[in-house]
């Protein structure tokens, strides 16, 4: 505590990624009355459990989506993200919904075949998520720009595009990352992880040229993504936006006659589109889009086909435990831009030098619970890597883990074995690239 408490003070950074004790993890939802409640229930289960779809009840309800008595309706079984409450999956009657089902480790709980059959509507045709609460920054002013050339470590998109923005610190550790959307030459939206509000917000904050604005947008909108195969056809049903529009672009249009941004992109990898709008329109909107046949469906259901897509998630594929190289973030680093960056000198290096561990993913054989985050993975007994996120992949029928190993062993068909919960499973690394949908075909189709 000593060391890492020292490090922050003076460098502003630690060697190992202390986000587990960050106050920034919390945001306002933190108050006396939730704090008294979490510790309460923390320290009266110091040693108890921590199943993986396990939600623990004490300090919930704190921030709700505009469309939270509508998922409740549906049979959403709800999970909290930096207080929002989310669906993780969709109960239909009949269905063991009690807090002692979820005391397993076993994947095959009551949720399951739900997120299975989640999963199929949105592979097979249209599925709808209610993202409440996203982080939303808006950036502004002239040398906007200039500013965020010189914090991530890739390019800027155009004009009515966005990408994904990678900001390092100053070893070429992953910081963070935001979706970067692009309205002016001056003008972006940031959106990044609920739980990231407080973390991004101050980073951006505190290195803030002269002339350039931001605004924490958070509550101002809520987000829908609407995603699969028919999704095309239920936007020409709904709304007047241009579908024809390629992935990554931005629009104005009107849902269900209301105001909207259209981002065409989907973390669930299917062909889709982000709903963008104001909270007091979003329940006109949802009607609408669950009117014209989408499927309701759940973070669960989301995680496994991100996972799927080699999507990462912050703070756990990423984190500033490994560098953007090792997290085989290539695409987006530029060390040839002519802009400084931190860590832009710690990459070059590390590019030049090769990275000493890489970024896989592992399909697991016979295994019933997937690994935690930091299960090891060992090659002939000896410790050489660690799970990173998993999950069960249902378009593929696999169990799937994301991983950091040794470099010399991220060739694909290497055999590595996992520990989960006690027990020696072996893994497979897969080739690079989506294990779903690999040509990305149906996301741009």
């Amino acid at each position: 505590a000593g060391k890492v408490m020292a490090e922050w003070i003076i460098h502003g950074e630690t060697e190992w990624d202390m986000w587990d004790c960050d106050p920034r993890r919390y945001t306002a939802h933190a108050d006396h009355d939730y704090t008294l409640a979490k510790a309460l229930e923390t320290y009266g289960h110091e040693y108890a459990m921590h199943f993986p779809h396990h939600e623990w009840p004490a300090g919930r309800d704190r921030k709700r989506s505009p469309l939270h008595e509508r998922l409740l309706d549906a049979g959403g079984q709800m999970g909290a993200y930096n207080g929002w409450e989310r669906a993780n999956w969709f109960a239909k009657p009949g269905d063991d919904t009690s807090e002692q089902a979820t005391e397993t480790w076993e994947r095959d709980g009551p949720w399951a075949v739900r997120v299975k059959a989640e999963v199929e509507a949105v592979r097979d045709g249209v599925g709808v998520l209610d993202l409440s609460g996203f982080s939303r920054f808006y950036l502004q002013g002239p040398g906007a720009a200039d500013f965020l050339l010189h914090r991530v470590a890739g390019a800027l998109p155009k004009v009515g595009r966005m990408t994904l923005g990678y900001f390092p610190d100053s070893r070429g550790k992953v910081l963070t990352e935001m979706s970067i959307l692009r309205h002016g030459e001056d003008d972006f939206t940031l959106i990044t992880a609920a739980a990231a509000q407080w973390h991004d917000f101050e980073m951006l904050r505190d290195a803030l040229p002269e002339g350039v604005t931001l605004h924490d947008a958070t509550e101002d909108y809520t987000t829908l993504i609407v995603s699969g195969p028919k999704s095309r056809a239920l936007f020409e049903a709904i709304s007047d936006g241009d579908t024809s529009l390629p992935w990554l672009s931005l629009q104005r249009a009107k849902v269900a006659g209301r105001p909207a941004m259209l981002a065409r992109v989907s973390f669930a990898g299917e062909l889709g589109w982000e709903i963008h709008a104001k909270p007091a329109d979003m329940p006109t909107i949802y009607d609408a889009v669950i009117a014209a046949g989408a499927t309701p469906f759940g973070m669960y259901a989301l995680d496994s086909m991100r996972i799927e897509k080699g999507y990462r998630t912050w703070k756990g594929d990423l984190s500033l435990d490994y560098s953007l190289l090792e997290s085989g973030l290539d695409r987006f680093v530029r060390l040839d831009k002519p802009e400084d960056f931190p860590g832009k000198v710690a990459l070059q290096n590390e590019r030049q030098q090769g990275v000493k561990r890489a970024f896989v993913a592992l399909v697991i054989e016979g295994n019933a619970q997937e690994p935690r985050a930091m299960s090891t993975i060992r090659k002939d007994g000896a410790a050489v890597g660690e799970v990173t996120s998993a999950a069960y992949g249902y378009r593929v029928d696999a169990s799937i883990a994301h991983a950091i190993v040794r470099a010399d062993l991220a060739s694909p068909g290497t055999a590595l074995e996992v520990e989960i919960f006690g027990q020696t499973h072996r893994a497979v690394v897969q080739a690079p690239g989506p294990l779903w949908d690999h040509d990305n075909a149906r996301l741009r189709a």
